[in-house]
């Protein structure tokens, strides 16, 4: 999912790093809160000498790291060409570790991550790649138009990737040490990644935080869930978009996607409301909620279905209410961010079919 370490995975997904544009963000829990941090010229000077000293010992760290690869069967070849030189980037930690803080609201998160330029680009994108996605619909039972929102909140549509190399990216934050145990095992994977070539390491960029391809993955989550398509041998999601599509339809299949209901609505609420059952976990059918007076954001009553729906409210204390369904519950687990998985399945609504 993911950078939104914004691809998915992250780190476990409780905590979510997403790439908007070229701006990193973070959000947690129910999103109502994404911040970034300045970093100040003091810490930075801290940053700078602990850098130095952990510099020293990164060379022992290193063997380590390779020792443990060959005995998880990696080929010592590979390890000769992605490990060769590798030194850790000071700029990984400081992104990492220190980024203006500030509070964005929902609507203006909303007016960055689907402005119209995007929904207008996503509808050109679904038509050019109608009859691939079809393939990949049919096979995987996921909707062509969640394919095409997730590729365009994640990479902007295959443009924005990040630039990173991702085993120097994850070698840095593996030896940093603050979430060594998570970006090792990422690390590792990216090396099984390479050993199996479907990428060469020169090639194999992302996010600074390890996410990589169209679709934003983390290595975990690439062998999880990445798919070679069109049968070449390789798994390619920086540019195949066969394989990036597929990729990404997999991963919502494999996540419990019904292809039966969609992922949610927006819905009014009227005036007394107890946004208290605004909690996200509450499910009662839309026939009940539609007894409290919750109505479609027509204005219309709710279908008189037996669908069960939670109520979330993205800004927690006011703004847009939705019903959500089951596949909400699967976009969240790409990326547990409130703001993300209702961005996603608005601009699949407004991309259509």
């Amino acid at each position: 999912m993911q950078c939104l370490f914004a691809g998915p995975s992250g780190y476990g997904r409780s905590a979510v790093v997403a790439t908007i544009d070229s701006t990193v963000t973070s959000a947690s829990g129910r999103g109502a809160v994404l911040t970034v941090r300045a970093v100040a010229a003091g810490a930075l000077l801290v940053f700078m000498l602990q850098g130095a000293a952990a510099a020293e010992d990164f060379g022992v760290w290193l063997n380590g790291l390779r020792s443990e690869a060959l005995g998880r069967g990696i080929r010592a070849a590979t390890l000769d060409e992605a490990l060769k030189g590798l030194q850790p980037i000071p700029r990984v930690i400081e992104l990492d570790r220190s980024q203006p803080e500030f509070t964005m609201t929902y609507q203006q998160y909303l007016d960055r991550v689907i402005p119209q330029q995007r929904i207008d680009r996503a509808r050109q994108e679904l038509a050019a790649n109608r009859e691939l996605l079809k393939r990949v619909s049919q096979r995987f039972g996921i909707p062509a138009n969640f394919i095409v929102a997730l590729w365009g909140v994640e990479s902007n549509f295959g443009t924005r990737m990040g630039d990173f190399s991702v085993v120097a990216s994850l070698a840095t934050l593996a030896h940093d040490g603050r979430r060594g145990a998570f970006f090792r095992k990422e690390l590792l994977d990216a090396l099984h990644i390479l050993d199996e070539r479907h990428i060469a390491p020169s090639l194999m960029l992302g996010s600074w935080a390890g996410a990589m391809g169209q679709n934003q993955f983390m290595p975990s989550s690439f062998r999880a869930f990445a798919v070679d398509f069109d049968g070449d041998g390789r798994r390619d999601i920086w540019t195949d978009r066969a394989d990036v599509f597929a990729s990404i339809a997999n991963y919502l299949a494999k996540s419990g996607w019904r292809a039966d209901i969609g992922w949610g609505r927006s819905v009014r609420l009227p005036a007394g409301f107890d946004k208290n059952l605004a909690n996200g976990e509450r499910r009662m059918k839309l026939s009940e909620w539609n007894n409290l007076g919750v109505r479609a954001s027509t204005g219309e009553t709710l279908p008189a279905d037996d669908i069960r729906a939670a109520m979330v409210m993205p800004d927690e204390t006011g703004g847009p209410a939705f019903l959500v369904y089951s596949n909400y519950d699967v976009i969240l687990k790409w990326n547990r961010s409130t703001y993300f998985a209702t961005a996603v399945g608005l601009l699949a609504d407004q991309i259509g079919g």
